[in-house]
């Protein structure tokens, strides 16, 4: 399978649901998606999964769900994001088997460390790059050492750059040479209404600066 070099994450507290969110981002093009609904229970994410299913298969667009294993598998997600303080990585294998997407959050070489050692993962968001809005209790931001440590330990394991990052970083984060970016702020949140034309400007000024390559996995 082969991973698109920008994952767009839906959030909380907009006027836009995430159902309306994620049809948007795959009218704009997006080739993945992960529904980060921080504020429902698993009833509430299968039946929004359910609803953008037809829509993502339609648009090519994989959808991830975020945090909740059980909300991704009985709804027939793609795969789960599974953060620290979420399911084992190798218990979400287990219980997911293969062909399931898991991806995991480093933020720090000691999570690199076990993102590689565990062997279960198929991708992993490395940051935070800078200040989010959209994350409580961030981690600290990683320095440009940080980001070279880590990517190296990470070697063949695909790489998403997130945390904050607009229009404006592209080129600093492309420098440091991860797989991808994950998005959010700059595409939902900055002018919601305008989802579309934010994911398009941001999917051109990354062909600039990296390139649309795919990591395969």
């Amino acid at each position: 399978m082969r991973l698109p070099s920008i994952q767009c994450l839906t959030t909380d507290g907009l006027a836009r649901s995430h159902a309306e969110q994620a049809r948007a981002l795959c009218e704009a093009g997006a080739k993945m998606i992960q529904l980060r609904m921080k504020q429902a229970h698993t009833p509430e994410i299968v039946n929004v999964v359910r609803d953008c299913l037809p829509v993502c298969r339609e648009a090519d667009c994989l959808l991830i769900v975020n945090d909740d294993i059980e909300a991704a598998l009985e709804a027939g997600a793609d795969g789960v994001h599974l953060g620290k303080k979420d399911l084992p990585w190798v218990s979400a294998r287990k219980l997911a088997g293969s062909g399931f997407l898991i991806g995991g959050t480093v933020n720090c070489l000691e999570d690199a460390k076990l993102a590689v050692s565990c062997g279960v993962l198929d991708y992993v968001g490395v940051g935070p790059y800078r200040f989010t809005r959209t994350k409580e209790c961030l981690a600290d931001l990683l320095r440009v050492e940080d980001w070279q440590a880590i990517l190296l330990e990470l070697g063949d394991l695909p790489s998403y750059a997130i945390g904050g990052i607009g229009l404006e970083d592209l080129a600093s984060v492309s420098a440091l040479r991860p797989n991808g970016v994950a998005v959010c702020s700059s595409v939902v949140c900055d002018e919601p209404n305008k989802i579309i034309e934010n994911y398009q400007s941001l999917a051109i000024a990354w062909e600039q600066t990296k390139g649309m390559n795919l990591c395969e996995i």
